[in-house]
């Protein structure tokens, strides 16, 4: 069944994509329909923030819209191609295989893009049915919102609809559509596609048309290009300095998977660090660790050298290219630096404390600690000689390592000028109570497929407020389960 034409939908008003207005990258495609869809979930911090407020899902004209049953009739869907290096290997062409954009809405001058995921197979899907399941669209929803509000640079999620139609993975599951929303989901491989196919014009325009959208700031610059792709980099150190300092893994590192906007994009087999492990993979597809937690850094600046070769005919110098590149990892050590201080609450700068940091890491990754809680109980860490901070202290195992580490916290502490409790209330605006771990998207996931909802909708509201202490929801906060070692997720997810 071809899905319907419509006016308008109230409450939302959409206009043609600026990207589909200028470029040609893109390929029309309608939809396929997605029988007796219903809503699983929305936000409604997104609604409000878009002035989206009147946008009601329970309104068969807006239920449609947002399971791809409909568009509107002056704006044709489409799918946009780009290429890429995946796992470190050169893909060829890819392009959007699973998700269709559908128009822009504008707020305070300010566009975004509307995209959808799971609407059926487009000219990029090499294969696959361009469906999504409800398993993975209720981890790039939940994941997409609250990486916003542990202030890390993401992608947005409206929505979620689900459906009882059957979709064939590793087992049967049944297909939703997950609102995905952004200023722009340009990526690397948008460059790269242009570059390999040896398209010089077909590049330019593609950077012409980014600085002007995104980086007005730098379009009379004689420079452009070069400070473009110095820009893109600088985000990019800068947002994966954030990840790590959460301890949030990808999973998917590919430059297909990478944003120039420097957002986190395409949540598939990410996860939040449990017990501290550097050496620790989230995708259970990757099979050689290259997107582990201690790579991640390394790989971030691997992608944003491909993306450099790709500005090779704009820039036309290849030691200005390197240059560049070779400036990701002092922006990264230094952002990491930054953020380092503010989660052990140092204000003041001294080179010393690199060793502290460096040694703290040793012993969490000696005695595989809980990565949030140990930071989250810092917070409350006394500096009174007297004091041993046993709440602390127990989470090791060698509890004399933290002994040791904790003399020098507390040497270094005398530096600062902070109170303890001042401090601490500094600190815990900075390490998160509460995390997205794996276990809980899993029991979110399981009754949802159940058709009870409401364990997404609760997940949302506690990771709207990571930072506060949020009593009625404290076993969220907890260790995480024993069963939840076994949980594996892979690409697929």
């Amino acid at each position: 069944m071809e899905p319907q034409k419509m006016q308008s939908i109230k409450g939302l008003s959409l206009k043609e994509s600026s990207f589909k207005s200028h470029l040609k990258f893109y390929s029309e495609i309608l939809p396929v329909t997605l029988h007796n869809s219903y809503l699983v979930a929305e936000s409604h911090f997104l609604k409000e923030e878009l002035n989206l407020v009147e946008l009601d899902f329970k309104d068969k004209k807006t239920l449609d819209f947002f399971s791809g049953n409909s568009y509107i009739e002056s704006i044709i869907p489409y799918a946009s191609v780009y290429s890429g290096h995946q796992f470190g290997q050169w893909a060829g062409q890819l392009g959007d295989g699973r998700a269709i954009f559908f128009g822009n809405i504008e707020v305070d001058n300010k566009e975004f893009e509307i995209q959808l995921k799971g609407t059926g197979s487009t000219p990029y899907s090499r294969m696959g049915d361009g469906r999504a399941v409800l398993r993975s669209s209720i981890r790039e929803f939940l994941c997409s919102e609250a990486m916003h509000f542990l202030n890390i640079p993401t992608t947005r999620s409206l929505s979620i609809i689900g459906s009882d139609e059957p979709v064939y993975r590793e087992k049967i599951e049944t297909a939703a559509v997950v609102s995905r929303i952004a200023p722009s989901f340009i990526r690397f491989g948008h460059f790269e596609h242009w570059y390999y196919k040896q398209d010089e014009g077909q590049l330019k325009h593609l950077a012409d048309f980014v600085l002007a959208n995104y980086f007005p700031h730098l379009t009379s610059k004689e420079d452009r290009y070069y400070l473009l792709l110095n820009e893109i980099i600088q985000r990019t150190a800068e947002l994966i300095s954030k990840w790590q300092s959460v301890g949030f893994m990808h999973g998917v590192m590919n430059t297909d998977n990478m944003s120039i906007l420097g957002l986190t994009i395409d949540y598939g087999p990410y996860g939040f660090m449990d017990d501290f492990n550097q050496n620790h993979i989230c995708n259970h597809s990757d099979k050689g660790g290259r997107y582990s937690y201690k790579n991640q850094p390394y790989i971030g600046q691997w992608n944003c050298s491909a993306l450099a070769q790709s500005f090779l005919p704009l820039i036309g110098d290849l030691d200005r290219l390197k240059e560049l590149v070779h400036s990701y990892e002092p922006i990264y050590k230094s952002k990491w630096d930054e953020l380092m201080h503010h989660k052990l609450g140092l204000e003041n700068y001294y080179p010393e404390d690199q060793h502290l940091f460096k040694s703290l890491f040793s012993i969490l990754q000696e005695n595989h600690v809980d990565f949030t809680i140990f930071f989250r109980k810092l917070s409350e860490f006394s500096s009174k000689e007297e004091v041993t901070n046993n709440s602390i202290r127990d989470l090791f195992f060698n509890r004399l390592a933290f002994d040791d580490w904790s003399v020098q916290y507390k040497n270094r502490l005398e530096k600062e000028e902070l109170s303890d409790e001042d401090r601490s209330l500094k600190m815990k605006q900075v390490n998160p109570k509460y995390i997205l771990r794996n276990y809980l998207l899993q029991t979110a996931i399981e009754k949802a497929e159940q058709g009870d909802f409401s364990e997404v909708q609760k997940l949302l509201l506690i990771v709207s407020k990571p930072f506060d202490e949020q009593p009625e929801y404290e076993a969220y906060a907890n260790f995480p389960p024993d069963w939840s070692k076994d949980i594996s997720v892979s690409c697929s997810s």
